[in-house]
């Protein structure tokens, strides 16, 4: 992560502009009498999921919290920069004091980046992954899809990989950082996969940080990850997230899987929303990486010992939510993949019934139990209470009491006062367990914007079409001052000159990523109207958001009607969007 992501991932939203004004539920939402204007009905609008703002009044503007920092202080981006820095306990060092751990880092994505390339080159073209191709067939994945997920193979050699990566630069202690190599008895490197099908996984920037791999024969273990490095922690990774992200954003829902052949079909059968934990239980990590995209999770686990365990460790995680996390109850012996490849309308219907985990909890330990003797609701009131007794959400926790109460025949009250008797002796340890390590949440990067500045930086030709590229496209306030400076710069080195010192690393991130030069006006204008699309459609999911919260509350017919007539503005602009290419949906 640069600086500027760093900054990013900690400084939540709410809690800086909280600080400078009172803000109030809206659904799922929250507003407040904007800042920067005097008003008496609020306008001003905060987006926890997208870590945005936006003020519906006289303002009509809005963004992330760089830009609302810069326009409440009245600062550039690298004053808020640094007053969010502060805020948030992020050191800003100049450049010639770059964080060698930083740049250990970015070393370790390009060294896992080209394995990647090695062992999906294997797969594709050597006879020895013969074997590979066949599973491959056999559990249905299509040539497109092979490409996508960058699937390979590992030779079975002692030092195929190790010789490779040697040959183009990188060093025996960078590959056992990495974990592609291991140090035998006697103190020699060979490579860590031999002979198994490679799945890479990656961060949500994309960034290549280790490999799960399989076994094509017996033997065991069937499946092996990446040991524990600088970029990869397993607990900390969701297999398919960086393709996941843009539909989970879109569907404002998530599905958790187990396996990465469950991602793998999901995705190739339309349903682009799933990721994969690559093993039975969720942590809290990996709810953070979610809770950013969505609040709206849903577990399609193995029905089978462990996949109950790992349902009652969830319970935990929902208070990191402040939503319900539900379950997919999936057909005995049945995975994902499967269920998905035999019927995908039975998938559909699965995740639509989806049942909310505590219920299926109190389903689980009733059904383990004789709920007609003492003995047996003693053991049920025994296990679920102090889950209930952890949720933060006084409906959610009273409704379940009641559940409790009629399950085990006690009086509800009773049960509350034992549930504060709980949640008293628990406080401390619940506490530390419910709330997540300051600066663990996902960073929310912008992936499109980087690649549309990447081509802008790499093909310097493409800036007299940037006319059509308009700075309020650019949801980031970094990208945003990045393009703007750009648009003044004829290269990397009069960019910088115009940019605070601490961009500069940025802009270096974004400068260095590969961009084949091949139909690059086309990737360019493709790249520019995804751009323009996002933007019209955050702003009119914003503005639909208002009004059916003004017809809720009954207030503001007027005003009401002046957003549905925008409203339809900004349709008519999304359909000049896709007028140039009716093909595309």
């Amino acid at each position: 992560m640069t600086i500027i992501d760093d900054v990013k991932q900690r400084a939540d939203i709410i809690s800086v502009i909280g600080q400078y004004a009172s803000l109030a539920k809206a659904g799922r939402n929250m507003r407040a009498l904007c800042p920067f204007h005097t008003e008496k009905t609020p306008s001003f609008f905060v987006y926890p999921e997208q870590q945005s703002w936006h003020c519906f009044g006289a303002c009509n503007t809005g963004g992330d919290v760089f830009s609302f920092v810069m326009k409440k202080e009245n600062v550039d981006f690298a004053g808020a920069l640094r007053l969010l820095a502060e805020k948030v306990g992020v050191t800003i060092t100049s450049r010639v004091e770059r964080d060698p751990e930083r740049d250990k880092k970015e070393r370790l994505h390009r060294i896992n980046e080209a394995a990647a390339k090695y062992f999906h080159t294997q797969f594709l073209s050597s006879p020895a992954a013969e074997k590979a191709g066949q599973y491959i067939g056999k559990r249905g994945v299509s040539p497109d899809t092979i490409t996508r997920f960058h699937l390979g193979f590992s030779p079975d050699s002692w030092e195929g990989l190790k010789q490779h990566l040697s040959e183009i630069g990188y060093a025996e202690n960078e590959l056992l950082d990495a974990g592609l190599v291991i140090a035998g008895d006697d103190g020699k490197t060979h490579d860590r996969f031999r002979g198994r099908l490679m799945f890479p996984i990656a961060d949500d920037r994309g960034h290549t940080i280790g490999f799960g791999a399989r076994v094509l024969d017996d033997s065991l273990p069937k499946y092996v990850n990446s040991p524990q490095s600088p970029v990869f922690d397993k607990s900390g990774s969701l297999y398919g997230l960086n393709l996941a992200a843009p539909a989970i954003r879109q569907q404002d829902a998530a599905v958790i899987v187990e396996g990465y052949m469950d991602v793998i079909i999901a995705h190739q059968y339309g349903f682009a929303n799933v990721v994969a934990s690559m093993g039975t239980a969720i942590t809290d990590k990996q709810v953070n990486l979610l809770k950013r995209l969505s609040r709206n999770l849903a577990l399609a686990l193995d029905s089978d010992a462990a996949g109950e365990e790992a349902m009652l460790r969830c319970v935990a995680y929902e208070n990191l939510l402040d939503s319900e996390l539900k379950v997919v109850l999936l057909p005995k012996g049945k995975d994902p993949d499967e269920v998905i490849k035999e019927d995908s309308g039975t998938w559909l219907r699965l995740i639509g019934q989806a049942r909310p985990v505590l219920d299926y909890t109190f389903d689980m330990v009733s059904a383990g139990l004789d709920m007609t003797s003492a003995r047996g609701k003693s053991a049920a009131a025994d296990r679920l209470l102090p889950l209930v007794a952890e949720i933060k959400d006084v409906v959610r926790r009273g409704h379940y009491l009641l559940k409790l109460a009629s399950l085990v025949g006690v009086n509800a009250r009773s049960l509350e006062a034992e549930a504060r008797k709980t949640k008293s002796g628990q406080g401390k340890r619940a506490h530390a367990q419910e709330s997540p390590p300051k600066g663990r949440r996902s960073v929310l990067s912008n992936p499109r914007e980087e690649y549309c500045l990447a081509l802008l930086l790499r093909y310097p030709e493409l800036r007299a079409q940037g006319e059509s590229l308009l700075p309020e496209y650019f949801a980031g306030s970094e990208n945003r001052e990045i393009f703007l400076a750009l648009m003044q710069s004829n290269d990397v080195a009069s960019l910088k000159e115009k940019l605070d010192e601490s961009m500069c690393e940025h802009v270096d991130v974004i400068a260095g990523r590969n961009i084949p030069p091949t139909q690059i006006e086309q990737k360019y204008c493709d790249c520019v109207l995804r751009l323009k699309e996002a933007f019209l459609r955050s702003l009119a999911e914003k503005r639909a958001e208002i009004l059916a919260l003004e017809k809720e509350t009954g207030g503001r017919a007027a005003e009401a009607a002046k957003e549905q007539e925008y409203g339809l503005e900004i349709k008519e602009k999304l359909q000049e969007v896709f007028a140039p290419r009716p093909q595309r949906r």
